[in-house]
């Protein structure tokens, strides 16, 4: 089987725990106003490559003496719109005892496929869950979709036990809001399988990309996050979790 791949980076430091080969997947349904990958929107473009798992794997076999702790990371792009091709190397993969990690917004998961995803999850070691906003309405702003089927997606990585890592950008004007981080932390410290939060200020570097592909930049003018409203949020987010927590707590006393 083959799958339309964008490219491949051999020594990735942020995509998982460990040092990763990450495979970037073509093809993707949401457009997030701060995307830096465009060129990964569509499924196939003049740039994307067509690759089979038999020769990803050989990639990956050329470096993983250097890869300490890793494995593989499938990124994109939505890894989820080629799901029979990540399935499938996923599978492969856990036949060499490869980890296997998927970054994903989850945005195709749909219940009527559980059998497909529980066929996927069942060779996924880890899924980092990007959560682009809590809020129905501000995210079909941001992305130009709902999240209900993310926020279904993570219920179903709780209910299958798959560890997850929830990432959120925070972007100033949009998703910088105290309320929104306090909800998002109210949300996530439902899901018991939760093992990390990563926190990611929003930056400007894609802006060079989307002149170059003749595209307009949605935030041009929105100024980067800092590291400090990085750290103020992701301590919002905490309080939230800790309410979420506390009530629990008090719900199993009573």
């Amino acid at each position: 089987m083959e799958g339309h791949i964008h490219s491949t980076e051999s020594f990735g430091t942020v995509d998982g725990p460990g040092i990763r080969f990450v495979i970037f997947f073509q093809g993707c349904p949401m457009r997030c106003l701060y995307c830096h990958n465009p060129d990964t929107w569509p499924v196939t473009t003049d740039d994307s490559n067509l690759r089979s798992v038999e020769s990803l794997l050989e990639e990956y076999d050329g470096v993983k003496e250097f890869l300490h702790d890793g494995g593989i990371t499938a990124t994109g792009g939505e890894p989820l719109v080629q799901m029979e091709f990540l399935t499938e190397l996923f599978e492969t993969a856990k036949k060499k005892k490869i980890h296997t990690c998927l970054d994903t917004s989850g945005i195709l998961f749909r219940p009527e496929k559980r059998a497909e995803f529980d066929r996927l999850m069942a060779v996924t070691d880890l899924v980092m869950l990007d959560i682009k906003h809590i809020d129905e309405e501000e995210h079909k702003k941001l992305t130009k979709q709902s999240n209900k089927h993310i926020l279904e997606f993570a219920e179903y990585l709780k209910e299958k036990k798959v560890p997850v890592w929830i990432r959120h950008v925070i972007v100033p004007g949009l998703t910088l809001n105290d309320e929104y981080l306090r909800r998002l932390g109210y949300f996530i410290g439902g899901l018991d399988n939760l093992k990390a939060l990563d926190v990611l200020p929003y930056h400007t570097m894609g802006e060079v990309k989307y002149e170059n592909l003749g595209i307009d930049y949605p935030l041009k003018g929105v100024p980067a996050a800092t590291k400090e409203q990085a750290v103020h949020a992701k301590n919002v987010i905490f309080a939230g979790i800790k309410e979420r927590l506390r009530t629990e707590i008090r719900g199993s006393d009573a």
